[in-house]
């Protein structure tokens, strides 16, 4: 199969003949359909992050069961699914206490030392980026890094639901449980940020301030829900979030950048009692926080993947996109080939694009 792999930090991702191994008694192998390209994969090409390498990039994908294991229970072949990189294991506190998010024995997942590789070229072995590997046209995965989803769901669109979306959605749901009548601030509007605007205004809450560069990411937001819209390259953000609260500032402020600096904006935009939640991968730094204003009860906190239960989050924004709660459509800024995701994270680049989703051939 056709894989793009990530050989070196600053590289462009080269395209290359995998091997895929037979799936264990808990794996699963799916066709992939579509996988959208994100910013964390884009962190860790330049190196903000490090991954073992070589790797299969890609984490945010849907597709199609083609083989399961012989313990496998969860999915048969023919079956739709989104994938996850909050793979589980299903027996640690974290996991018996209803934050699957959270696990912290992901290594139940992975094969043994003893065991072949699930991926590997000419037999050398290749990593699976976030455990998953989606810019490939096929997966072996852990059964526990999908979940099964309606069929009446465009697989393009539900590629979406594997990362940034569901992330942005579950920032606002279940990390900050977002109340009606509340007023919420997002920064940054791309794919997590136009995810948790979308999130405030399924919540109900009254006021939605969308904060971004780019006109045109700041148009889309309010096309999706936002209220308010501030371009910080001609508006102060602070003095414009307390112009239109009248002063008291934000219940609920997003960051969905993924820099100390909007870590810092965000905590400046809130109200007594507010919280600020870092929702984008901020590179090894320090975020700044007046300490006389925590006085005040204002939080900083993180969300680690929208403190998300997939399995059942998943199907349930699945539900909002087919009874047309949740918009999807319009955050799809291109489709492309696999040969072409180089280009595509150029343009990622320029901060011009909400969501790019590499498409593979056939897709149902």
């Amino acid at each position: 199969m056709k894989a793009a792999v990530m050989r070196a930090v600053g590289e462009p991702l080269t395209i290359e003949d995998v091997t895929l191994a037979e799936p264990g008694p808990l794996e699963v192998v799916i066709r992939v359909a579509a996988a959208g390209l994100c910013h964390s994969d884009l962190r860790y090409m330049e190196g903000s992050y490090e991954i073992p390498l070589p790797a299969i990039m890609g984490h945010e994908s849907a597709g199609v069961v083609e083989e399961v294991g012989t313990a496998i229970t969860h999915v048969v072949p023919g079956d739709h699914v989104v994938t996850s990189l909050s793979v589980f294991c299903g027996a640690c506190s974290f996991c018996l206490s209803d934050r699957p998010h959270l696990c912290h024995n992901r290594e139940a997942t992975q094969r043994g030392d003893g065991e072949p590789p699930r991926l590997s070229v000419g037999g050398e072995p290749l990593h699976q980026c976030l455990n998953l590997a989606s810019f490939a046209e096929r997966m072996l995965v852990h059964e526990n890094a999908l979940v099964k989803i309606s069929r009446k769901m465009p697989l393009d669109r539900a590629a979406l639901l594997g990362c940034g979306v569901a992330t942005g959605l579950g920032a606002v749901f279940n990390t900050a449980e977002v109340r009606h009548g509340e007023a919420v601030a997002v920064i940054g509007c791309g794919g997590v940020g136009l995810g948790a605007i979308q999130g405030a205004r399924i919540a109900g809450a009254d006021t939605i301030i969308a904060i971004d560069r780019i006109d045109e990411k700041l148009q889309l937001a309010k096309t999706l829900g936002a209220t308010h819209l501030i371009n910080t390259t001609m508006d102060d953000a602070v003095a414009r979030v307390h112009a239109i609260t009248e002063s008291f500032g934000v219940h609920h402020a997003f960051e969905a950048v993924g820099s100390t600096s909007t870590a810092e904006l965000a905590f400046a935009l809130l109200r007594r009692g507010g919280t600020a939640t870092i929702i984008g991968l901020i590179p090894a730094g320090q975020v700044r926080v007046p300490s006389d204003e925590l006085f005040w009860e204002k939080k900083l906190q993180g969300s680690v993947m929208g403190s998300n239960r997939f399995r059942i989050d998943t199907p349930r924004y699945v539900d909002m996109y087919l009874d047309g709660r949740l918009n999807l459509d319009e955050m799809v800024s291109d489709r492309l080939g696999l040969s072409e995701i180089n280009e595509g994270f150029a343009r990622m680049q320029t901060g011009q694009v909400a969501r790019e989703i590499v498409v593979f051939d056939p897709m149902e």
